[in-house]
């Protein structure tokens, strides 16, 4: 069967996913990318399991029309509570050939490869921690690791509405920070299971005990797609490769193009659409 050469897809519910996206271009500056951000109905971490189910349905469904064979869902929500069923369910039936991957296997299969101590702490918005996505990968690669997961409901909107470099971001920083580390003062790794997290990492980092690693997701998904693409040849030989990068929102473009910009760390225009 001949396929045209597409773009690697890359979802996600709002911004947070650029942080993947950059990484991405970074570990593989030639290919093309498609970012699809659904900033109209995010975000999706309140969201019951059907609900965002259906939701990365749509965006991954438009990807494929658009021509993408690879998707990446760059967004944590989506990994935890869709990744699973769109693999066993959507793409066996109408997309046999096509592949979504998602952003918590990576990560976690990295972490076992840093920590010590075999205590980890899991810093991720509520769905997430509800989702126990992170602790059940972790169970089934480490069952010897301990794992202490914490909410951070303040961190997204302190982001959205450009606070993250502020003096008012200092307290919520710090306090989600002290009390994962008063929970398990034996974690030597702290995971920022939220792709919005890097941007408050100078924050982070500055109330993070001595020894503690902080990983974010960025470096290690691009890392791992540039494996995933190797160990693939017939998949890498799908994707186009003209070093560009298109931004689609479900949102009105001029909004996300302005925090988009940030994320990306260069000037963003997008294209509004509707999943």
């Amino acid at each position: 069967m001949e396929h045209t050469a597409g773009k690697i897809g890359v979802f996600d519910s709002g911004y947070g996913g650029l942080t993947i996206l950059k990484e991405m271009r970074r570990a593989l500056p030639d290919y093309d990318y498609l970012y699809v951000g659904d900033n109209a109905r995010a975000p999706y971490g309140t969201r019951s399991f059907d609900v965002v189910f259906d939701f990365t349905r749509q965006a991954v469904e438009e990807l494929f029309r658009r021509g993408c064979h690879l998707v990446i869902l760059a967004c944590n929500t989506a990994s935890a509570k869709a990744l699973r069923s769109i693999q066993q369910h959507v793409l066996p039936v109408g997309y046999p050939d096509r592949r979504v991957l998602g952003v918590i296997r990576p990560t976690v299969e990295a972490v076992g490869e840093i920590t010590r101590t075999r205590h980890i702490g899991l810093l991720a918005t509520p769905g997430t921690v509800r989702s126990h996505s992170y602790r059940m990968e972790i169970e089934k690669l480490y069952p010897e690791m301990k794992i202490t997961e914490t909410a951070c409901p303040m961190w997204v909107p302190l982001i959205e509405e450009g606070e993250a470099y502020g003096d008012g971001a200092d307290y919520f920083v710090k306090k989600y920070i002290d009390a994962i580390m008063t929970e398990d003062p034996e974690i030597d790794t702290l995971l920022l299971g939220c792709t919005h997290y890097p941007i408050l990492l100078p924050k982070i980092e500055k109330y993070v005990p001595e020894g503690v690693r902080v990983i974010a997701q960025g470096g290690i998904v691009g890392d791992s797609l540039a494996d995933y693409l190797r160990r693939h040849p017939e998949m890498d030989a799908r994707c186009s490769k003209n070093g560009t990068v298109e931004f689609l929102t479900t949102e009105n473009a001029a909004i996300f193009d302005r925090l988009a910009s940030l994320f990306m760390e260069t000037p963003v225009e997008s294209t509004r659409i509707t999943l």
